[in-house]
């Protein structure tokens, strides 16, 4: 395929490329119009695809673009565009940013925290349950098509070779033996009826690789790894992790199971399980955690009208990071809907190439963006070692009203305070000029 980096497709012009598969090559794009970023997926044709090979990689290719443009969802990369432009066959999305996956936290050295896997598969749920009842069966669920934003939230990508089961849309489907082979409903292995079930097997199976760090299914070859996807049960996860909760064990294994039948009959019934799950998990992790975090935002004085109760519920609603010096917790310019308080160290505030505030302990800040969903003005970075918490707007959601009010008072103390020493430092400024 010629080299597309610094072309234009219509509006878009291709910026460079970020990844490539068996369908086409994706781009970071540019929307000249509207001046945003997109990801620009363009078909990839073979020379040495037959006419019938190419024909139906033509029609999985468009019928990506008419899946996903069934689908409106916060956790669905959306689709934004579809063109053709000479002999070039193009899809314009949803651009995420960092394309980091699901994929990067299935190795036993880099797992994710119960909550916060329990939080993403249960997000994919939702976005999968929303599809189906579309008639939209993506068929090829894996950790590589799970995309995480900046903000930690899961998308739902790569619907290439996603069956429609709709009664208004006429074409035919392409079907067959499709999908990644590690993550293959038995159904689909064998030629079976392909459903939302099938999607939920494979979803089974990135949970057990996200909590075990290794395949429930591996072997040396597709098919050895076909045989035990159809014949033979995976290894209990307790006895590769005993510290999964025994409730998390069960999701699991009727996720996996052999039959359709036998697996939920929903993604919204098994959204329900995960939801209790992950309620379950909050409550034991606020007692694991003990008070040594309570007593950490206790002593800092942006909590200082925040009861216990209240606290405890940040607790559970935040992320714990710790940065290194120089490394940078904010961009300016980019988008974000979290907000950060510092527990340790300090912080840089930069506008541009200037230095215009330093943050220590107990300071907030990305409030704005948080409030009202526009870009940062201006870019944090690490003065040394610093340790903050990060809250999302959807995870503050889901404390009490009264933690709710709590924020908001604690935002305009803050907002206060930045606007009197705005004041103070015009006035300063005037009176040095007479």
């Amino acid at each position: 395929m010629r080299e597309l980096e610094n072309k234009t497709l219509g509006k878009y012009e291709l910026v460079r490329e970020i990844g490539a598969g068996s369908m086409g090559t994706v781009y970071l794009g540019r929307d000249l119009f509207a001046h945003v970023d997109v990801a620009v997926k363009v078909a990839t044709p073979r020379e040495a695809d037959n006419e019938r090979t190419a024909r139906r990689r033509h029609k999985l290719f468009f019928n990506e673009a008419r899946a996903a443009g069934l689908l409106r969802h916060p956790n669905i990369v959306a689709t934004i565009d579809v063109g053709v432009e000479e002999d070039l066959s193009y899809i314009v999305m949803e651009y995420v940013p960092g394309a980091q996956t699901l994929g990067d936290y299935c190795v036993e050295n880099n797992l994710l925290p119960f909550e916060q896997v329990v939080e993403h598969i249960l997000r994919c749920a939702i976005a999968l349950d929303y599809a189906h009842h579309r008639g939209v069966v993506h068929r090829d669920i894996k950790p590589r098509n799970i995309l995480l934003t900046q903000e930690r939230e899961a998308k739902i990508a790569d619907f290439g070779i996603a069956l429609i089961t709709r009664q208004d849309v006429e074409e035919t489907q392409v079907i067959g033996r499709l999908g990644s082979p590690r993550y293959m409903a038995p159904e689909q292995i064998t030629g079976g009826e392909t459903t939302g079930q099938s999607d939920l097997f494979s979803l089974g199976v990135v949970l057990y690789e996200l909590l075990s760090g290794v395949s429930p299914f591996m072997a040396s070859n597709v098919g050895e790894i076909a045989r035990n996807i159809l014949r033979n049960p995976q290894r209990p996860l307790r006895e590769l992790r005993p510290d999964v909760p025994s409730a998390l064990g069960h999701i699991v294994d009727r996720m996996l199971k052999k039959h359709p039948a036998g697996r939920y009959r929903t993604a919204m019934d098994l959204a329900g399980d995960l939801s209790l799950v992950y309620d379950d998990i909050q409550a034991t992790g606020t007692t694991r955690i003990g008070l040594g975090r309570i007593e950490q935002l206790q002593g800092l004085s942006f909590f200082a009208d925040f009861e216990e109760l209240e606290v405890r519920e940040v607790v559970n609603a935040s992320e714990w990071l710790d940065f290194a010096p120089g490394e940078e917790i904010i961009v300016e310019g980019e988008l974000g809907d979290a907000f950060y308080v510092v527990v340790d160290g300090e912080v840089t505030v930069r506008r541009g190439a200037s230095e215009v505030d330093a943050l220590g302990r107990g300071a907030s800040f990305g409030e704005i963006g948080f409030i009202i969903r526009r870009a940062r003005t201006a870019s944090i970075t690490a003065s040394g070692p610093v340790k903050v918490i990060k809250v999302n707007a959807n995870l503050i959601e889901r404390t009490s009203v009264s933690c709710q009010l709590r924020f908001q008072k604690a935002f305009l103390r803050t907002m206060a305070e930045r606007l009197a020493a705005a004041m103070d430092f015009i006035a300063d400024k005037s009176e040095g000029s007479d």
